[in-house]
């Protein structure tokens, strides 16, 4: 899952993406509100944690214009103000949710998870495609009384072949959703990717198969 941090402070910034980053999220982070903004308008994060007083524009106007603009991203407006009327104005601009400074990283991942399940896009523990079975906390993939581990980039891209099982997903959003924004992964590094899963449904015999759709990306199809 794809986290931004925009935040000015930025000993604090390091702070939370230690925390979300042993939680095994992919962070980008920003330290002001006009790179905030650009890198929200890609539409490419689940979470969003966002400080108010920020260089250039504040987090109410982030929060504004990502809505304006349909980028329904889930926002987590992290601020020292901790007053009825900032909160008010915070979530009337289009925050989600809102956590004063100082806090506890338990609440952090807390209202996180919150935010990501709200939005409908969480991976289960246990969940699967067709006749195999996926277990996303020990990265087992198996059929049956069969089973192989998958490393944490394999995992990665089988949660979001499974998440978008009704839709093709192409490489570019795999690159940012698996390697993040500034990556120099490319399509080469996807196709790697892809040919280890394929290898490993083979292994446990499954019937389910990563089809690749031309110039446009990948999918999850049960073998006739």
């Amino acid at each position: 899952m794809q986290v931004l941090i925009v935040e000015d402070e930025k000993r604090l910034a390091r702070a939370l993406k230690q925390i979300l980053t042993e939680q095994k999220y992919m962070v980008d982070m920003v330290h002001d509100g006009n790179d905030g903004l650009d890198y929200a308008m890609s539409g490419i994060y689940d979470v969003i944690i966002l400080d108010i007083m920020l260089p250039y524009r504040d987090g109410f106007q982030i929060a504004y214009e990502l809505r304006r603009n349909k980028i329904d991203t889930p926002i987590l407006m992290l601020t020292a103000k901790d007053t009825v009327p900032d909160k008010v104005s915070g979530l009337n601009s289009g925050a989600d949710d809102y956590m004063t400074k100082p806090f506890a990283p338990e609440e952090l991942l807390a209202r996180v998870k919150a935010l990501t399940r709200r939005r409908g896009e969480v991976i289960l523990d246990e969940t699967g495609f067709g006749d195999f079975n996926f277990n996303a906390s020990t990265c087992t993939l198996s059929k049956g009384a069969k089973s192989v581990h998958l490393n944490y980039k394999e995992s990665e891209v089988l949660k979001l072949l499974i998440a978008n099982r009704d839709t093709i997903i192409s490489k570019e959003d795999i690159i940012t959703k698996v390697w993040g924004y500034d990556s120099d992964a490319g399509a080469n590094n996807v196709e790697a990717y892809i040919s280890f899963l394929r290898r490993k449904l083979h292994f446990i015999n499954s019937d389910t198969e990563i089809k690749s759709i031309k110039k446009m990306g990948y999918r999850l199809e049960q073998k006739p």
